[in-house]
């Protein structure tokens, strides 16, 4: 007799597919693979066998491999399988074999639901499982999403036995006399999680012997936790966040006035990719390091006067372009610029996007490029020289901004015009002028 009504009621319950779908039934020939075969089999629903050969156990493999051929014929459901060459995975890849093995698999599985048009892939996770994971993360460290186990159901991935223990589903095998393979491994304790299984959790039950019951218990109030957490992220993220293009923006009040303040701010840059580390690094600096840049895989993040920007890390970086005496037009990043020579000694006023220069200060090639930590011009109406990166700050311009910012630079190295912002005092139309350009910049 199998427990087809719970089985039923759990898929049911966790919306892990409809009846009338093909699921990819992942099965290694163990008994809870094995068991859920024939609990598929026996509530009618639609499904085929995929099993992965890892070359890691010889003959073992190749007979587990065989064995669950015979499992699928038997049941008369399509069969996928496959050899993989795990160890030089592994090595290629510089990662541990359980992790070749995994990536291997998950991949292939996912290659297969494509191909064949499965809804989902069926995994033979057990109540079990689901406590060494959480115990396993706790050892390794996590956050609360690491608390939650294996869920039912992530994206395409199911596990419709997590309503059942080892020991049911080990009784449920040998009352219905199912023929199973065991995998020599799994009783080996070199491995992390069958060093719990078979060391840890024993002991842990002799403290308390109804431990899956508690851990349950207990996997609920983590995912209750969880979602209040996940939908106070969500409304966070539509009270802190602007956006401005591709960049998003905090200001830094709100940040600082989170509480939580570690625990929100990770969660609200979790998915830029910034990880726990550099979240403390953030909380350090937030009080005295204007200015200070964080970097993640994608993104940067900057720690601006009174606010935090997130911006893409992909953004171009401009070469510098030359300027000659026939170029009247070219692009430079998101700008497009002009050059008209004129006889009018005409003055641009109240278009910071163009400018005029006296024609006869110009040394060609001119060169329009990004602004350089050691640029120095005169600022229009002032005498003394000021250091762009000051010229900046006075003017409030992010930091990210500041390397779109096009300089207009003269053949002898000085600084024509800061493009959008200002013109510098050696180069303006005066009374002496005789001849101008005029530069005009254009957002492409």
């Amino acid at each position: 007799m199998l427990p087809d009504k719970k089985f039923a009621d759990f898929i049911n319950q966790n919306k892990l597919f409809e009846p009338a779908d093909t699921i990819l039934t992942a099965v290694s020939g163990g008994m809870d693979s094995v068991l859920m075969v024939h609990l598929l089999k026996s509530s009618g629903y639609n499904f085929a066998i995929a099993h992965c050969n890892f070359q890691l156990r010889g003959q073992e493999a190749n007979a587990d491999q065989e064995f669950c051929k015979a499992l699928a014929n038997a049941h008369q459901v399509p069969f996928h399988t496959i050899n993989f060459n795990t160890q030089q995975y592994a090595e290629t890849n510089k990662i541990s074999i359980q992790m070749a093995a995994r990536d291997l698999r998950y991949t292939w599985f996912e290659q297969i639901r494509q191909q064949y048009n499965y809804t989902a892939i069926a995994l033979a996770h057990h109540q079990n499982d689901a406590i060494e994971t959480i115990l396993l993360n706790l050892v390794r460290g996590t956050g609360i999403a690491g608390l939650h186990g294996i869920l039912p159901k992530n994206g395409l991935l199911i596990r419709p036995l997590l309503f059942l223990k080892r020991e049911e589903i080990a009784q449920l095998v040998k009352d219905n006399g199912y023929n199973y393979v065991e995998d020599s491994s799994n009783a080996s304790v070199k491995y992390a999680r069958n060093k719990l299984r078979h060391e840890v959790v024993p002991k842990l039950k002799e403290l308390n012997p109804q431990l899956e019951k508690t851990f349950e218990n207990n996997l609920k109030h983590f995912r209750e936790l969880e979602t209040l957490l996940e939908l106070r992220v969500a409304e966070l993220k539509a009270q802190l966040f602007t956006y401005r293009d591709s960049d998003a923006f905090l200001q830094l009040d709100a940040v600082k006035a989170l509480n939580p303040l570690r625990l929100l701010l990770f969660k609200l840059l979790q998915q830029y990719g910034f990880n726990e580390t550099t979240v403390d690094d953030l909380i350090s600096a937030l009080n005295k390091h204007s200015g200070k840049v964080f970097e993640a895989a994608g993104f940067k993040l900057i720690l601006d006067r009174d606010q935090l920007i997130i911006t893409p890390k992909s953004k171009t970086v401009f070469e510098p372009l030359s300027i000659a005496t026939t170029d009247h037009s070219l692009n430079f990043g998101n700008y497009k610029l002009t050059v008209l020579h004129d006889d009018t000694p005409l003055i641009i006023k109240d278009n910071p996007m163009a400018v005029s220069v006296d024609s006869a200060k110009l040394v060609y090639p001119l060169s329009i490029r990004a602004w350089q930590q050691s640029d120095s011009f005169y600022p229009l109406g002032m005498k003394t020289r000021k250091k762009l990166s000051d010229f900046f700050i006075g003017l409030k311009i992010p930091l990210h901004e500041k390397d779109e910012v096009p300089l207009l630079v003269n053949g002898n190295g000085e600084i024509i015009w800061v493009g959008g912002y200002r013109p510098d005092e050696r180069y303006k139309v005066s009374e002496n002028t005789k001849k101008v350009t005029i530069f005009e910049l254009y957002k492409i």
